[in-house]
């Protein structure tokens, strides 16, 4: 069901609906026999073909892995993105979604690319009469403008037209194609003796934005027969020229939450500046947890409530644990006494998960308590040192399910150490594809993605060093499904709110890479096109999900907390794309006259107001997502005091609230939540004072400005 379907939809959003239910429980879906599709379109070819592939849904599960999730499908073309800004002028309308059929073997082998076609659609295109050099190599349209065209002012290249009425023939092109693979080559050959590696030429350039160049080598292993796809700069290294891939965080950006503290109006709510890498500083600067000194204490009298707690409430998050085989580690780890070896610590884990995620949220933990799960984390960290010198796959899933449980503990940067370890380890394993066990192939691919979800949202507001792990993201495949030997799964292997994260994940990533990089676009006029192919790109996401996680646009909280995690989600993504036109405003007011500009602050502040209007839903992601959950309430809440000080704003604001006083609650709301987070961390203590403080100093503004 679309959003526009029953009146509700992305860009009109109203309505009403009252909520029933707990909030606290995840709902376990009637999973589908059909297929489903989540679908973010590559930009370049939305005005050909809109090719959407199939989703096999996981009721076949114990049946072997015989799903096939396609990349394209999810995560949309990374490599075809990069001329986003030509082709949302020239979209059609109504695009009719074809579906595709994928080939079987491609879920067993990710490595395996499928090539895209047409679906039979063909709309007239507007082509210029004489295209420039780079729109030809590219492939793309040009529009024809000189001295430049827009894609070269875009890139800053230079633009150079072929004289009219040269024309080449069969010979002359068969002839520059040659000239154009020897320069290559010798490119290459210079690269890969700098590094001191030998390449083999004959390989055909893999498709989908996978074909190797530059800083990406293939090494050919005669005496074991395969290839092997090692980054150029070796482990742990990564550029965004590298990867060729604009789904990734660029490495400089503006889009943390303290970022905000700069613009106009805004930074006058603060009484000093603040340097954006106060908050990494701060949790630098924090003690230890001293309990994990300790020697552990492990009550195992009620395991079974945990265990099914954690697959009811956490894994729906994470998705790395295999119900099918949960009883073999179980017993392993009991034959061990819980004090030795992976199946220990991956148990003992997921104890600490699913006894926290019946507490609620730690916010609402009485000081100085305990927090649930502790016992069991304790005597797990007891065992990462054995697994640190590991390189297994179950070595890295010990590592990340304790990043999981620092993160419900609000502790990011003892998170993102563990995650880098966990990257360190998948890297190792990832760069020959026999390093990782065939029975364990899909718990990698899981393990992988839940690396590359987190450390983008840790480096989405803190500037940390990257893991290098996003180098191999184009060879590893999307999860299909667990298998294993046991007959009744402990619990269900929940995979739509994972693979839909994925791919909303990495549109956040591309909305960073295009508009909040250093390299991005200043001018609201030279976003434009930018910003509508991100917001129908968002839209497509929002689309494709199936109906099970299809959260509707009433401004009432929801029962199901996944929906409610994935409405925030879509809602923050939303308000960083149009983000730069309340700054332009803020900047000029005279801007706000542009009817384009005005739609756009309308968009962006909507979105904020529905992230902030009811704050106790942000519950529903306290166990992965309460320290980035609480920046992300901090900026919009930043962005819509700045509003407040702005007549132009203001009025939109008032246009999307039935009373100035509403805003004023809402912001009141969130000042007394960030309070509760205070103690939880120094970075979100900060973020409490700076708000506080904030909100005094606006009224005082209004106030002042009232009277005059």
């Amino acid at each position: 069901m679309s959003p526009s379907s029953n009146g509700d939809s992305p860009h009109s959003i109203s309505g009403t609906m009252t909520a029933t239910a707990n909030a606290n429980t995840v709902r376990q879906y009637p999973l589908p026999t059909r297929d489903f599709t989540i679908d973010i379109p590559s930009p370049q070819f939305i005005a050909s073909a809109n090719g959407v592939h199939s989703l096999k849904s996981p009721t076949g599960l114990k049946l072997g892995r015989t799903m096939n999730f396609s990349r394209e499908g999810i995560l949309g073309s990374a490599q075809k993105a990069r001329n986003l800004s030509q082709s949302s002028d020239q979209r059609p309308d109504n695009v009719s979604n074809g579906m595709q059929k994928t080939s079987s073997d491609e879920g067993i082998n990710p490595l395996k690319r499928r090539q895209t076609s047409d679906v039979g659609v063909d709309y007239p295109r507007r082509r210029a009469t004489i295209a420039c050099e780079v729109c030809r190599s590219r492939k793309s349209r040009c529009d024809g403008t000189k001295p430049k065209c827009k894609l070269c002012t875009e890139l800053g290249a230079e633009c150079i037209y072929r004289e009219p009425g040269i024309k080449l023939d069969a010979g002359d092109k068969l002839i520059l194609e040659h000239l154009n693979r020897i320069e290559s080559l010798l490119q290459m050959n210079m690269g890969g003796h700098a590094n001191g590696m030998a390449m083999s030429h004959d390989s055909p350039n893999m498709s989908n934005g996978t074909a190797l160049s530059g800083d990406n080598l293939m090494m050919a292993n005669g005496s074991n027969n395969f290839v092997s796809i090692i980054p150029s700069g070796g482990l742990g290294t990564w550029s965004a020229t590298a990867t060729n891939n604009i789904s990734t965080m660029p490495k400089v950006h503006t889009n943390a939450a303290l970022h905000l503290l700069q613009w106009p109006l805004i930074r006058d709510l603060v009484s000093r500046p603040y340097d954006p890498q106060i908050l990494l500083q701060l949790e630098m600067a924090r003690e230890p947890l001293h309990s994990l000194t300790k020697t552990p204490c492990v009550d195992l009298s009620n395991t079974n409530a945990y265990i099914e707690a954690y697959f009811e409430r956490v894994n729906v998050w994470y998705a790395c644990v295999n119900p099918y085989t949960w009883r073999s580690h179980y017993r392993i780890a009991l034959s061990n006494g819980f004090r030795e070896g992976p199946e220990s610590c991956i148990v003992l884990l997921v104890l600490s998960l699913g006894q926290a995620s019946l507490r609620g949220s730690i916010s609402r933990i009485v000081p100085h308590e305990d927090p649930p799960g502790l016992q069991y984390f304790t005597a797990a960290w007891a065992l990462l040192p054995g697994m640190m010198t590991s390189n297994s796959v179950l070595a890295a899933q010990c590592h990340l399910l304790a990043a999981a449980y620092l993160f419900y503990l609000v502790r990011p940067l003892e998170a993102w150490n563990l995650l880098c370890t966990t990257s360190t380890k998948l890297q190792l394993l990832l760069m020959s594809p026999n390093r990782v066990p065939a029975d364990q192939r899909e718990l990698s691919e899981r393990i992988y993605w839940n690396a590359l979800l987190f450390e983008s949202d840790l480096l989405a507001e803190l500037d940390l060093p990257h893991s290098g792990v996003v180098a191999f993201e184009e060879n590893v495949g999307l999860p299909g499904g667990f298998e294993g030997d046991e007959q009744e799964a402990v619990g269900r292997d929940e995979l739509w709110y994972f693979l839909a994260e994925i791919a909303l994940r990495r549109l956040l990533n591309r909305v960073s890479q295009l508009i909040y990089s250093k390299d991005s676009m200043a001018s609201t006029t030279s976003l434009e096109p930018v910003v509508a192919e991100l917001d129908y790109q968002l839209t497509q996401w929002y689309e494709s999900l199936p109906l099970p996680l299809q959260f509707p646009f009433t401004r009432n909280m929801l029962p199901d907390p996944v929906q409610t995690v994935l409405r925030l989600r879509f809602f923050a993504c939303r308000t960083i794309i149009y983000r730069p036109y309340i700054l332009a405003v803020l900047d000029n007011e005279q801007a706000v006259l542009d009817p384009s500009v005005r739609e756009s602050c309308h968009k962006c502040l909507e979105a904020s107001i529905r992230q902030l209007e009811h704050i106790s839903a942000h519950h529903a992601g306290h166990m992965p997502y309460l320290w980035q959950g609480a920046l992300s309430i901090v900026s919009q809440t930043l962005l819509v005091m700045g509003a407040t000080m702005s007549p132009s704003l203001s009025s939109i604001l008032l246009s999307l609230v039935a009373h100035r006083d509403v805003i004023d609650q809402i912001i009141n709301n969130v000042v007394v939540e960030i309070e509760r987070y205070s103690v939880l961390s120094p970075s979100l203590s900060l973020s409490a004072e700076i708000i506080k403080e904030a909100e005094v100093r606006r009224r005082a503004f209004l106030s002042g400005a009232a009277l005059q």
